[in-house]
């Protein structure tokens, strides 16, 4: 049995967090009715991707409103509470036992997100906003339905105005996920949004014998399924990317308000965002064409996108390319990643 079936939601942040835990949930749920067995959300999807937001920055000037704006973000965004670094073991074993006198960690979305994973069965991926300390950090995290959350990345670079309300996270967040769903052997790791462009950090994770490829991504342009596909040629591993769809007026009341305030005219009811989420195979074949301009209100069923994959053909396509092996002539070519081992976990 190497077969399971993987889905991709295009989903938009809601008002609250609350609330987009809520919908999180609703689509799970359905997922499961329809035997997804993985399933990605797109970044940010928790606490928010800021589009349209200037936090009221001009190069060597800040406005006052927009340190109000990064108030407001700041306190939407997760509290996964005191976790272990990287990915793996740690994190399972550290889950218990609680601080003393509390029943979660943090602000209780990781407990959420492993109860929904656990009631579900559905390994469950997720892009969020985390906070930690005075920063922010663009992360993901991996929940297993049997064990809870494996591991967490951090975006190692953000990107462009990104950089203004991001930190960047370690690289020793890259190290990938070794699990087991339905029987099949899944080493798994992701690379959020532009990080996908940085070849290096790609083989990263190709020398790790990824065989499960995430990429939730914020760039809706028709270039990113064509790097999509190049990424599943180069790993011989099933790539799943979600962005989020949305209008203007699905974004937060703290970004419209600023909107309005600078006199930028917009139509609430047109698409800042139209999606493109997708799925590869490992030959490149697109088992998910991306979808536009819909997501979980305007069509709840189009907008999880399901397919489903042989793990096996991950293993067929190394017969005459293996990013991570003989091919890489890693006798010639040596990666280091700081604070990161590269030696492969098996498949």
């Amino acid at each position: 049995m190497s077969r399971l079936v993987v889905a991709v939601s295009q989903s938009h942040t809601k008002h609250t967090l609350a609330d987009t835990l809520a919908a999180l949930e609703q689509t799970a749920r359905t997922a499961a009715s329809r035997g997804v067995h993985i399933l990605l959300f797109p970044e940010a999807y928790l606490g928010g991707y800021p589009r349209q937001a200037t936090f009221g920055t001009r190069i060597g000037s800040r406005e006052a409103y927009g340190r109000d704006q990064f108030l407001e973000y700041f306190n939407g965004a997760v509290d996964l509470g005191d976790t272990p670094t990287g990915a793996g073991d740690d994190w399972v074993e550290k889950k218990l036992p609680l601080p003393k006198g509390k029943q979660y960690r943090g602000d209780g979305t990781r407990e959420t997100l492993e109860r929904i994973s656990n009631e579900t069965g559905i390994l469950i991926v997720v892009g969020l906003i985390e906070r930690a300390g005075g920063s922010l950090y663009c992360s993901a995290v991996y929940v297993d339905p049997k064990r809870g959350v494996l591991g967490k990345r951090r975006k190692v670079m953000p990107t462009a105005s990104e950089r203004l309300v991001w930190a960047q996270g370690s690289p020793s967040t890259l190290k990938a996920v070794t699990t087991e769903i339905n029987g099949v052997q899944l080493t798994l790791a992701a690379a959020i949004c532009w990080e996908n462009y940085m070849p290096l950090l790609r083989q990263s994770l190709y020398s790790q014998n990824v065989n499960l490829y995430f990429a939730p991504t914020a760039d809706s342009r028709d270039t990113w399924l064509p790097l999509m596909r190049t990424i599943a040629l180069e790993g011989r591993t099933i790539v799943l990317s979600a962005n989020q769809s949305g209008r203007y007026k699905d974004l937060p009341d703290w970004v419209t308000g600023v909107v309005k305030k600078e006199k930028v005219d917009y139509d609430p009811e047109a698409w800042v965002t139209g999606g493109g989420s997708c799925i590869v195979g490992p030959l490149g074949e697109v088992l998910a064409e991306p979808i536009w301009n819909v997501n979980g209100d305007t069509d709840p069923d189009a907008s999880l996108q399901i397919a489903e994959v042989d793990f096996d053909d991950c293993v067929r396509g190394r017969l005459d390319f293996d990013a991570a092996g003989s091919y890489s002539r890693n006798d010639s070519f040596i990666l280091k990643v700081e604070g990161l081992d590269l030696n492969p976990p098996p498949l």
